[in-house]
């Protein structure tokens, strides 16, 4: 034999080993360990929506037990404009912080709005 067809034999050999240990690694340990992790997830999730459920009508309990007495006997008014104004300052933080990432700053819109006005100049 040539000592390429014999070097062509060891590489060929060495490969199918290499690959070899590598499928039974993979099938004998990390899979089974995926397996079980992706499982205990699922559980943790099937657990999620319940409690989430069981939170938000306790948190919806306690804030119409703790809501000022005008605002029960029909003066909405301080209550109304509290969570408007409540509403207005969530908003412009997601302006500021997140949504000005896809729109642009106010210095933006305001270029954006000024220039959209007036009439174009092309020529």
């Amino acid at each position: 034999m040539s000592p390429w067809t014999e070097m062509a034999i060891q590489v060929a050999a060495t490969a199918f080993s290499v690959v070899l240990v590598l499928a039974g690694f993979w099938r004998l340990v990390v899979r089974p360990y995926l397996d079980r992790k992706v499982a205990e997830l699922m559980a943790a999730a099937d657990d999620i929506e319940p409690k989430v459920t069981r939170g938000v009508k306790q948190g919806v309990s306690e804030a119409i037990r703790n809501l000022p007495e005008n605002a029960l006997g029909g003066g909405l008014d301080g209550t109304v404009k509290e969570s408007t104004r409540q509403f207005l300052k969530f908003g412009s933080g997601l302006f500021e912080n997140g949504l000005s990432s896809f729109l642009g700053d106010a210095a933006d819109l305001e270029r954006r709005s000024g220039g959209s006005s007036e009439p174009s100049q092309r020529d």
